[in-house]
């Protein structure tokens, strides 16, 4: 069952949420290679072992230690092996050289996560309903942890395999059908959707899960402005590099147009064009772009350049949310369903305007992350956690941009309107952006 994080109330939910987040790690795991489980192709990415480990590693760390009975830790060096960042915790492994690890093996990481799964597992079971209480938003930091964690063994894979020359297919080809390509002419937004001048409340309120940085919620005062209906496709982006986008500097933030200079940028990552026309790698290899598919791979630069260029701009998040709080989360996500038969995760055309929400949106959620024109900083009134599941997000609130949303490599059950995802504003290998933003006339 997809997690619901709603749902968390009874022991057997708790156990039912926790071994399904687990069993999906390993499934998106499986069509890879021990080969492609070893790769780091840069700083900011981590192998699929050293994924799978680290989410071991956190359930060890922050519940099996402080609340198991008489637990004793695996192995006397995973703790330095698989601590991502948590300095309160202890002293970690060098974040570039992950890939550096042939030992321990692939095989001797599964009995590690098999290990600790059982030993959650009985812990869920056994312990008392008073400790059952206290470990319950644990166990579900812990399983949202493992499906960010997910997405990012999909993301962090297809840009391992993107160097390799040979370009190799892991899964099949998505069969979604193409868009109807007449359906969003309107402009070269798709359309507009406005919204009146209005205080309105943003941040996560209500019993369910959320992250520590989705509130306090708190009243934001909207100025009136427009949403465009879909997010920016592919046949709209190959506009803007046919009028020179990426060598007019323009358009460009300074810092952008630095990274555009310096790594050579000139289309969004994974393009290449030949005498076949422009296609994109995937995970199931190269395949022809959908021209009506919103494009993604975009770094914010790329993204506030595009909206610079088109004459509007990025949403603000407050914007972002008003729009699609009461929208259904429907979208092309990563679902349990895809492992039966794996699917490259890439977005696809919307099919039709029945899709849209009841204020005309089509695909806010699923997809592609869209970034918005907010900073990563706290909420008013925002408290760090105490002790080092504190540095979980609050370390974080510095030379970030905020993207809303969920992508097609994004667990179905792992998204809110609330939900606040942030990348460096050069980050270009997740499956980002963009929605754009206009005042009124």
């Amino acid at each position: 069952m997809p997690l619901d994080h709603a749902s968390l109330s009874k022991r057997e939910d708790l156990i039912d949420a926790f071994e399904h987040a687990r069993r999906m790690s390993e499934d998106l795991a499986a069509p890879f290679t021990t080969e492609d489980w070893m790769i780091q192709s840069m700083e900011e990415a981590s192998p699929i072992k050293w994924n799978l480990a680290h989410t071991s590693w956190f359930y060890e760390t922050f519940l099996l230690a402080p609340y198991g009975d008489n637990y004793r830790p695996f192995h006397s060096d995973y703790g330095f092996l698989f601590n991502s960042y948590y300095n309160q915790v202890g002293e970690m492994h060098a974040r570039p050289n992950r890939g550096m690890i042939s030992r321990p093996t692939c095989e001797e990481v599964l009995v590690y996560r098999r290990a600790v799964t059982d030993a959650v597992a009985t812990l869920l079971r056994h312990c008392s309903t008073v400790k059952l209480k206290e470990i319950e938003g644990l166990i579900a930091l812990g399983c949202a942890h493992e499906e960010q964690h997910q997405e990012l063994l999909l993301t962090d894979i297809k840009h391992g395999l993107a160097q390799n020359p040979i370009e190799p297919s892991v899964y099949g080809q998505d069969k979604t059908a193409p868009g109807d390509a007449d359906a969003y002419k309107e402009t070269s937004s798709g359309g507009w959707t406005y919204f009146d001048r209005a205080s309105v409340e943003i941040g996560h309120r209500g019993d369910g899960f959320a992250f520590d940085n989705e509130g306090p919620a708190h009243h934001v005062h909207l100025r009136p402005y427009g949403l465009a209906t879909r997010p920016v496709t592919n046949r709209d982006y190959l506009q803007f590099m046919g009028d020179g986008g990426y060598t007019d500097p323009r358009w460009w933030f300074s810092d952008g147009w630095e990274w555009v200079c310096t790594e050579k940028w000139s289309a969004p990552l994974y393009w290449r064009e030949d005498a076949k026309g422009w296609s994109r790698y995937t995970l199931g290899g190269r395949v022809p772009l959908d021209l009506d598919a919103p494009v993604c791979h975009l770094s914010y630069y790329e993204a506030a350049a595009f909206a610079e260029w088109s004459g509007f701009r990025l949403p603000t998040e407050a914007e972002w949310e008003n729009a699609a709080v009461s929208t259904s989360r429907h979208g092309h996500f990563l679902t349990g369903g895809q492992l039966a038969e794996p699917t490259a995760p890439e977005p696809a055309a919307a099919q039709s305007p029945g899709g849209q929400s009841a204020e005309g949106l089509s695909q806010l959620f699923g997809s592609v992350w869209e970034w918005t024109a907010s900073p990563y900083v706290a909420y008013p009134g925002y408290r760090t956690p105490k002790g080092a599941i504190g540095e979980y997000n609050g370390k974080f609130m510095s030379s970030q941009m905020v993207l809303r949303g969920g992508s097609c490599a994004t667990p179905q059950g792992h998204i809110r309107a609330t939900y606040r995802n942030f990348f460096p504003p050069s980050a270009r290998w997740q499956f980002a952006g963009l929605r754009l933003a206009r005042d009124p006339d």
